[in-house]
């Protein structure tokens, strides 16, 4: 079975981090490049199917269509 999943990638000062969306539970991952975090964060979401079970993919959001926007937060410190 194929399954496509959202993924954000954010580069950071180090390298980059992924974050799959649309499922239910935190998939994080991160790499040196565009490429070995998205490796990483597929082998994750493997992990977390193997360890889960398949109805992680029936999170609320799974079946929506998923938009990315920028933002950000206040925080008072």
């Amino acid at each position: 079975m194929t399954r496509r999943v959202g993924v954000s990638v954010q580069q950071t000062g180090g390298g980059f981090i992924a974050h799959a969306i649309g499922l239910q539970g935190v998939i994080v991952s991160d790499g040196a490049s565009f490429e070995e975090a998205l490796s990483n964060l597929k082998s994750a979401i493997a992990f977390h199917l193997e360890t889960f079970g398949p109805g992680v993919l029936e999170a609320p959001l799974a079946s929506r269509p998923c938009g990315i926007q920028n933002a950000e937060v206040i925080l008072d410190v």
